[in-house]
């Protein structure tokens, strides 16, 4: 396979056409999932060059995301995390480090607690286990934060999502079924966070919707779990850091341990 030209394809899982990318070189599996109401380009184009020239890199666009389209199935963490271990089955990958952004890391913490077979890694941006992880500002719209997206990342992700998606015209409905992910998911125990085998890397930014605490206490809860605080960041930047978050995802999963 040629780096930077990735094989794409359609898997029918669950009762949806998930898109999905495989991209780089023959090598450990790392499966990357994207923020909500964003798509991979969105999330990943500033980690993709580095991450592909040594492993091989499977990334998904979740329901209603991007080039998959929105069905009448619910949209759940539990059946995000289905879609991304059946998408494993028809690639006959049998286990595979998860990197998840945002909504992509509850889906990747989802699926180490419910299928802690299928993984072997675990990176966690700007990842939360409990509603509140986040800062009060945050569930709080009509206030005002430097922590919320700006009007340029609104943007951004209705560009991205009228680029590919099949109906360009249901960002907004998508974005209005994302909300209970985000704010009313089944929230994890401590015990499940103790019970996690993967070793973990979590990283949030220091200007981030998530808790410098929170993160703190999830560093607490998961064995063999290290933390990152990346400075000058937003939760809307944090996955942009390409010059901070490649060398410790490559120190953290390296291809030949």
């Amino acid at each position: 396979m040629t780096i930077g030209t990735p094989t794409v394809g359609y898997a029918s899982v669950n009762g949806i056409e998930m898109y999905y990318e495989s991209h780089g070189i023959d090598g450990p599996p790392l499966v990357i999932l994207h923020g909500g109401a964003q798509t991979i380009d969105l999330s990943f184009a500033a980690l993709l060059p580095a991450l592909t020239a040594r492993r091989r890199v499977i990334a998904v666009e979740f329901q209603g995301h991007g080039h998959t389209a929105d069905t009448d199935r619910d949209m759940s963490l539990e059946l995000f995390s289905d879609d991304v271990v059946a998408l494993l089955d028809r690639l006959g990958i049998a286990r595979a480090d998860l990197l998840g952004y945002s909504l992509g890391g509850l889906v990747a913490l989802r699926t180490a607690v419910r299928h802690p077979e299928r993984v072997d890694r675990l990176v966690l941006v700007s990842t939360h286990y409990r509603h509140d992880g986040y800062y009060a500002e945050i569930t709080a719209p009509e206030q005002t934060s430097e922590r919320l997206p700006t009007e340029d990342d609104f943007k951004a992700m209705v560009e991205a999502y009228a680029r590919v998606a099949p109906d360009p015209t249901r960002f907004e409905a998508t974005l209005a079924r994302l909300q209970p992910l985000a704010h009313g998911f089944v929230e994890w125990t401590e015990d499940e966070l103790r019970a996690i085998t993967a070793p973990t890397l979590l990283v949030l930014g220091d200007t981030d919707f998530i808790r410098l605490e929170h993160a703190v206490r999830m560093y607490e809860l998961i064995p063999n779990a290290r933390l990152a605080v990346l400075p000058g960041t937003t939760h809307m930047g944090a996955i942009t850091r390409a010059d901070l978050l490649i060398p410790m995802i490559e120190a953290f999963a390296p291809t030949n341990p």
